[in-house]
């Protein structure tokens, strides 16, 4: 039995200024949150302004909700509104749960108080994925492999290594090099680009929310491991006494990993940046093999030369829900 869910208001909203007119524009929104065991939607719109031309939605390749706008007309800015009411259940609960279908649990070795379903060592899970092993894992393999912001390189797996110790469970080594992640990099929004490579991120130590997921998937591919990034929303909590800033949350990433676990995929997420297994304060929205993949919008424009970007995330919660 489900227990009761954490609703949240999500409100994103996204302005281009351009500084000359646009003559032609097509965008692609990742703005629907999935819907998965542990989260359902009840509400979501999309407004845009100026009104698109043509708009059409279908579903990638990854299963996740898109829209396609094309705009064919001149136009000065372009501003994009999703909103959405969403039930986030515990994943540690019965039901609703991302973790292993038997609902067996082990604490980690460097967090006692972290409980982590039972996995196989993570050798085990290495051959499995690998090439020429049968069953063929479709929906994992295609995870384990070099994308546009993840690399596989020795360097990776050589740092990834002190945390795989020969025989180790995997959830617990993913754990802990979640943990060394968080420890030994600093987060500063100012280290970094969207184009900043992994292999500088790794040298310098520095980065984001983005760029952790991007080192971490790419030590566990770079092992021979499965694991995809995921994209959403993380209720931030302000000082004691100061209220919430509107606009103040933002966009989150975070990766998943995966285990064989009674001939079906079993997929455990993992947040580095905040070291801790996402429940009901990690909002969904869509997930890829990297951020390329689900960025929230992106698109190609025809004129515009430069322009501004103004993104504002608001996390409300709600009432908890029944």
């Amino acid at each position: 039995m489900k227990h009761p869910a954490v609703r949240y208001h999500v409100l994103h909203e996204t302005r281009y200024s351009y500084e000359s007119p646009v003559s032609l524009s097509r965008q692609l929104l990742h703005l629907t949150p999935r819907e998965c065991r542990w989260q359902h939607c009840l509400e979501h719109a999309i407004s845009v302004s100026p009104e698109p031309s043509v708009v059409r939605e279908r579903t990638d390749c990854f299963g996740n909700a898109v829209r396609e706008l094309a705009l064919e007309f001149p136009h000065d800015d372009l501003q994009v509104h999703a909103e959405s009411t969403i039930d986030v259940f515990s994943r540690s609960t019965e039901g609703a749960s991302s973790a292993s279908g038997t609902g067996t649990h082990r604490c980690a070795a460097d967090e006692p108080d972290t409980c982590l379903p039972v996995s196989p060592a993570w050798e085990a899970v290495r051959d499995a994925l690998a090439y020429g092993a049968r069953p063929v894992l479709l929906e994992a393999s295609r995870f384990q492999f070099e994308s546009p912001h993840v690399r596989v390189k020795r360097e990776f797996a050589r740092y990834a290594r002190e945390s795989f110790d020969a025989g180790r469970p995997l959830f617990e080594a993913v754990h802990s090099l979640m943990s060394r992640i968080h420890e030994e990099f600093s987060f500063d929004p100012e280290a970094t680009t969207v184009a900043t490579p992994v292999l500088e991120v790794l040298a310098e130590r520095r980065g984001v929310c983005q760029d952790f997921a991007h080192l971490m998937l790419s030590c566990l591919r770079s092992l021979g491991l499965a694991a995809r990034y995921v994209s959403g929303y993380l209720l931030t909590h302000p000082p004691p006494g100061q209220p919430r800033m509107v606009g103040a949350d933002a966009s989150h990433a975070w990766v998943s990993v995966y285990s064989p676990s009674d001939g079906e995929g079993n997929w455990v997420d993992f947040d580095p940046t905040n070291c801790l297994l996402p429940d009901v304060q990690h909002i969904t929205l869509a997930w890829g093999r990297d951020f390329a993949d689900v960025s929230p919008l992106r698109g190609v424009i025809l004129g515009g030369d430069t322009h501004e970007l103004e993104v504002a995330v608001t996390v409300t919660p709600l009432a908890d829900a029944s």
